[in-house]
């Protein structure tokens, strides 16, 4: 005679009594830490709109931000404004201060908005929200905005300070999932530094962006008006996306620095 526990019966009743306890477990688990999550996506943001305009704690090669103990406090000293510029095709449709936009928007701060959903919704033809932070620093104001592409493998996304001339003041990238020693070194100061006094706009006014440039005549990125940077050996297709989520997300905001030599 066979035992119960041998039978098929039992086994199948022993497999879902352990899915139903596992799959609490982790609902539990993650219920639970999804304040800490939160508060830990909210600290870096702020780590990254900190970093891109010059407030970190780097060495003399490495990218370091500023620590998590200070970062709240660091972007209430520096972050003067956070506004919401909403567009639709290239027409500024409103431009919202962080308490309008929080009055509006379930007290959401201005530097969660989503990126990759806003550019869904414009995608899809309707009125796009535009993250910009304005910061002051040494006597100098900062105008921040985020961007987001795809790489090789997955999204990238950074953060890029400009004046109001649209000339580059600072840069933070980073990957979900680019090749090391590759396309992930988009997120290496040596890289990142190569955008400082870059010109996103030509003589006339014209936004030209930057592009990665395998092949660039410049290596040492000493002139700063040509619009290229050099590429990243073996990095291409990472390097591609970089160049394009900066013409396509950072001309976007074209019509409110217009707005600034009004």
């Amino acid at each position: 005679m066979s035992k119960r526990t041998d039978s098929n019966g039992y086994t199948m009743v022993f497999a879902v009594i352990m899915v139903l306890i596992v799959g609490s477990l982790l609902a539990f688990l993650a219920s639970s830490l999804k304040p800490t999550i939160k508060e830990n996506e909210r600290i870096e943001k702020q780590q990254n709109i900190l970093y891109a305009m010059g407030i970190n704690e780097n060495d003399d090669s490495s990218a370091n931000f500023v620590s998590t103990e200070v970062a709240g406090d660091e972007f209430k000293k520096y972050i003067t404004k956070q506004l919401v510029i909403v567009v639709e095709g290239d027409k500024i449709v409103k431009q919202q201060n962080r308490a309008e936009y929080m009055a509006e928007n379930n007290k959401q701060e201005p530097y969660l908005i989503d990126v990759k959903k806003q550019q869904t919704l414009a995608k899809e033809g309707k009125q796009r929200k535009l993250p910009l932070f304005v910061g002051e620093k040494d006597g100098k104001t900062f105008y921040v905005a985020p961007i987001r592409g795809k790489g090789l493998w997955d999204a990238i996304w950074g953060y890029v300070s400009m004046d109001e001339n649209m000339v580059v003041q600072g840069a933070y990238f980073d990957h979900k999932g680019e090749t090391p020693g590759l396309g992930a070194n988009i997120k290496q100061r040596y890289f990142m530094d190569d955008f400082i006094g870059e010109h996103l706009l030509d003589d006339s006014g014209y936004f030209q962006g930057i592009t990665v440039a395998k092949g660039n005549n410049d290596p040492k990125n000493e002139e700063k008006t040509d619009y290229e940077v050099d590429a990243i050996a073996g990095a291409t297709i990472t390097g591609d996306g970089v160049s394009a989520m900066i013409k396509k997300d950072l001309a976007m905001y074209v019509p409110y620095f217009k707005t600034l030599k009004k």
